[in-house]
């Protein structure tokens, strides 16, 4: 008698498209389309195969389900069979990284579910990653807490006989997490120069190496040019630096990267090249890959290395480790370094791991998670391997999650080498790999906050304190951010949430069984007997409950409006919004208002608070003199591990008593002073709401020319900096650079810096159409939806809209959804679909005629080559926000002139998102009548700007991008 069916051979695969359309393919084969009632019946009642529960659920109305035994989510069997690998979170995107034919409708994605299990099936039975005993285990573990795939995963691995050397869950990952090992320092960097004839001979192997033709013209030049950053410094404080712009397509990558490693290579360690995206990121490490002729991962398909090519259609590459050709010793020729917030903890992930067995944590999550922490490369868990959809796939809250946020070192808890996987450590491994790297691609925010702690340590005769080697060469991609990254990165925030995250570092959790260490945790043992060290602890411990506690928000703006504020910070908090209600108009977001002229209600509770601040200040700087003394008297008794403990726990303690509360008692001071403002500063408050409600309020202080500092704490100490984009030149001004100059800190410079402008090669004219429609009021949000729909009809999708308000985006997302998908087009949002950018940006790449929609975090990190992307569309000009600190810097800047720069940069940036490679085509549409033509004049040449009717754009948008009939 044959055994009964399961669960799973019983389910039919259900795929629900935005709209929604829904289609069903039964076990037997049989896929066709489905009503939506009954696919939410389907969904609710009966066994069913899915790709995403949580967002076919939020597609069919429906709440997110709880686990289920019946909902089998084939992205969890992604996650278990090919952990650390990329995959789009959709039907498409399991095709697409399983080698599988591209569905093109809703019954062949459902088709193309069942055959996506059989392959991830297949591949356990044949080679479960790392080992089939470890992989059983987890397993098991998982059957046994009611996992739906669970029978299933066991019966593949158990196709080939196992071992039985796993006694444990499989959870406990960190016990098998190679371990890095120790190595002496790596020393200076030597200043030997590079030729501009060594760089465009290197360039040429690379190419090469990589499989590719000889260097384009314009990248040719590029290498030579770039090859004045690696010249020897002359003076302190005076690098050599370079302004370029290298249109889409010249190949910049590969131009630096040729004078890069020749002096890496002839000097040490390390040429840091730092971006502003982490889709950049990923793009230089693929290219990086490549060049050095580094075999990909297993299953991701090799890319070449040229700008807009290297892409595909494939999503974003894997981790990268390197091998040098010198003496055949393996190493690493390019690391991807980030702040430690990007990476797993280890003893995070034991924490949690051992809570969910213990059913206080999601099992399956921590599963997953596993699986990947043994694949994983490098433990990125933010723009790394880490499948960003991963936790989105549970309905937990997400404090029981797998997430990132949840398992990372975001609270500045880590007890270093005080930790029991201080040595498998993956911050540390980047930490070591960095100091050896060639090449070590990291972000503007880790290249400025470290420069300036360093610098900052520099002035006290500290020594820098070893989680970056020194930034002698520093490359800026996507330097038309460099301003923005700085403004972020040399301001200060008094707020709720900052305050009370500190008092959370200091005490430790306090209350509804929150997880984490205090200071006294991290630091007691290591101050011995030492009773002036452990009083300033007891007083910092004491000093940190002046600060907001648990439930803070609640008492300083509650719903019922009773205000209960405890402590200093409290209720200067509480007077900050009582001047922020009398002196602002609420949006949709939060209100703000100048810091001065300050409430005397405000003023006082400043002055109160900045005593307390003081208090708390005096007995941090106390324990870490302390820390300082020990590293000094005991010197030559410390174990290497205990000065690494110590220097960790001295660098948390530098950057939140000798940089963070000064900070915050300057700006409180200077408003309980109610002086005259600082002409560098503006001082303003604001508050977040959310639902309605106060989340949060600040007191805020930026530079007014965020240049300044970075110019002082990044590129003088440099020997030489290379700024680069394909958007840096300001071509309406009489000198094009100059915005340049005085937005990266050139012009602070005795000299002015080299410059070098080089044009796409691609023929804009032939490929691209730029139109301004003028029969579209963008005020109209049924006009603007109206238009949109046609527009992406027209283009038969592919479809990009960029809005600069989420409320626009819900508005028109909420009127196009339906009829799109009544034309068999799917449409995707941010801000309305429960993926990250990124996830979302995966489906929309994945799928050719899909559209998407989204604010400046899509139109800056977009990176789709192909027909993906032929369709962008923007709501209105993106003028910048005027809102206090924006008014400031206009009227230091140039007024008119400096919006216009912005609004033409972000435009030409949005453009370039069309044309990634040479047979690429696309249309650019403004849908704001009132949009000056000054303002594209920052489009590549050959683009003629068209302004039309709504009806002329719908005709161009179809007969230019209609594919021409082969043969």
């Amino acid at each position: 008698m044959s055994a009964p069916p399961t669960q799973l051979q019983l389910a039919p695969a259900l795929v629900v498209l935005p709209g929604p359309r829904c289609a069903v393919c039964t076990p037997s084969g049989d896929a066709q389309p489905i009503r939506t009632p009954d696919a939410r019946d389907l969904f609710e009642t009966a066994p069913v195969l899915v790709a995403h529960a949580g967002m076919t659920a939020r597609r069919l109305g429906l709440h997110a389900p709880p686990r289920s035994p019946r909902i089998f989510d084939a992205l969890e069997l992604f996650a278990f069979a090919r952990p650390a690998r990329f995959c789009a979170p959709s039907a498409a995107g399991l095709a697409l990284a399983l080698g599988l034919p591209e569905p093109k409708t809703p019954a062949a994605q459902a088709a193309t579910l069942q055959a996506a299990v059989r392959a991830l099936l297949d591949d356990l039975a044949l080679a479960p990653t790392p080992s089939r005993e470890e992989a059983l285990a987890l397993a098991e573990t998982l059957a046994r807490a009611g996992w739906p795939w669970g029978s299933a995963v066991i019966g593949a691995l158990r196709q080939v006989a196992a071992g039985n050397q796993f006694r444990s869950s499989g959870l406990d990952v960190w016990t098998r997490i190679p371990e890095w090992e120790a190595e002496a320092p790596p020393g200076e960097p030597g200043s030997k120069p590079i030729s501009a004839a060594d760089a465009a001979g290197r360039l040429q192997a690379l190419l090469r190496t990589a499989g590719l033709d000889e260097a384009r013209p314009a990248q040719a030049d590029y290498a030579a040019e770039a090859a004045h950053v690696f010249q020897p410094r002359e003076r302190e404080g005076e690098p050599n630096m370079m302004l370029a712009e290298a249109g889409t397509g010249v190949g910049k990558t590969l131009g630096y990267l040729a004078p890069a490693s020749l002096w890496a290579e002839a000097n040490g360690p390390a040429v840091w090249v730092s971006t502003y995206t982490r889709a950049l990121q990923r793009q230089i490490e693929r290219e990086s890959r490549a060049i050095w002729a580094v075999p990909p991962p297993s299953g991701e398909v090799s890319a070449k290395p040229t700008e807009g090519v290297a892409n595909g259609r494939g999503g974003p590459p894997q981790s990268l480790h390197d091998s040098s050709p010198k003496g055949g010793a393996a190493r690493k020729r390019v690391v991807v370094r980030k702040g430690r917030e990007n990476y797993l903890c280890l003893l995070n992930f034991q924490e949690q791991a051992n809570a969910a067995q213990l059913g206080g944590s999601d099992l399956v999550g921590m599963a997953l998670a596993a699986r990947w922490a043994r694949a994983t490369r490098d433990g990125d868990m933010t723009g790394g391997d880490f499948p960003a959809w991963l936790p989105t796939l549970f309905s937990l809250p997400p404090a029981a999650q797998a997430s990132a946020a949840n398992l990372v070192d975001r609270r500045g808890e880590c007890v270093h080498a005080g930790c029991q996987h201080y040595r498998a450590c993956f911050v540390e491994k980047a930490i070591r790999g960095a100091r050896r790297a060639d090449i070590v691609i990291a972000n503007h925010a880790l290249v400025m906050t470290q420069a300036a702690f360093d610098g900052a340590r520099a002035a006290r005769g500290s020594k820098a304190d070893g989680e970056t080697t020194q930034l002698k060469r520093i490359v800026f991609d996507e330097g038309h951010h460099l301003f923005d990254a700085a403004d972020s990165a040399f301001s200060a925030a008094l707020s709720g949430a900052e305050t009370a995250e500190l008092r959370r570092w200091i005490r430790g959790p306090e209350g509804r069984g929150r997880r984490g260490r205090g200071l006294e945790a991290r630091l007691l043992d290591m101050l011995g007997d030492r009773e002036e060290a452990r009083a300033a602890l007891d007083e910092a411990i004491r000093g940190a409950s002046a600060l907001p506690g648990e439930g803070w928000s609640g008492r300083v703006a509650p719903p019922n409006g009773e205000v209960n504020p405890i402590g200093p910070i409290e209720h200067f908090i509480v007077a900050m919004l009582e001047q922020l209600r009398a002196r602002a108009a609420a949006s949709d977001v939060g209100m703000e208002c100048a810091a001065r002229p300050a409430l005397d209600l405000v003023r006082e509770t400043a002055r109160e608070a900045a005593a307390a601040l003081a208090r708390l200040e005096a007995p941090l700087l106390a324990l870490a003199r302390a820390l300082e003394d020990v590293m000094d008297q005991e010197a030559d008794a410390l174990s290497g591990s205990e000065r690494a403990r110590m220097e960790g726990a001295l660098r948390g303690l530098d950057r939140r008593a000798r940089m963070q509360l000064p900070a915050w008692r300057s700006m409180l001071r200077a408003i309980d002073e109610d002086a005259e403002d600082d002409p560098d500063f503006v001082d303003w408050f604001d508050a977040t709401f959310m639902f309605g409600r106060v989340v949060d309020a600040a007191s805020r202080r930026h530079w007014v020319d965020p240049s300044e500092p970075l110019t002082n704490a990044v590129i003088k100490p440099a020997h030489g900096v290379l700024v680069t984009s394909a958007t840096l030149a300001d071509a309406t001004l009489e000198d094009p650079f100059a915005l340049a100059e005085m937005r990266t800190g050139a012009a602070r410079l005795p000299d002015r810096p080299k410059t070098l402008k080089l044009n796409s090669p691609f023929d804009y004219a032939a490929h691209a159409r730029a139109l301004v429609v003028t029969d579209v009021s963008k005020d109209d949000a049924r006009q603007v939806a109206a238009a949109m729909r046609e527009l992406f009809l027209a283009a038969g999708g592919g479809g990009l809209g960029l809005f600069t308000a989420i409320r626009r985006l819900k508005a028109v997302h909420e009127r196009i959804a339906a009829p799109l998908a009544d034309k068999g087009l799917a449409l995707y949002a941010q801000h309305v679909d429960p993926l990250e950018v990124g996830a979302l940006v995966d489906i929309f790449r994945a799928e050719e005629d899909a559209c998407l929609l989204g604010t400046d975090a899509i139109r800056d990190g977009v990176d789709v080559p192909g027909r993906s992307l032929r369709l962008l569309v923007f709501d209105r000009i993106p003028w910048p926000r005027p809102d206090i600190l924006h008014k400031a810097r206009r009227a230091r800047f140039g007024n008119k002139t400096y919006d216009d720069g912005i609004a033409r940069a972000r435009i030409a940036q949005a453009f370039g998102r069309l044309i990634r490679r040479a047979d690429d085509k696309g249309v650019f549409v403004m849908l704001d009548a009132a949009a000056p033509t000054r303002l594209f004049s920052g489009l590549p040449a050959g683009v003629e700007l068209q302004r039309v009717t709504l009806v002329e754009a719908i005709e161009q948008v179809e007969s230019f991008l209609t594919p021409t009939p082969r043969g």
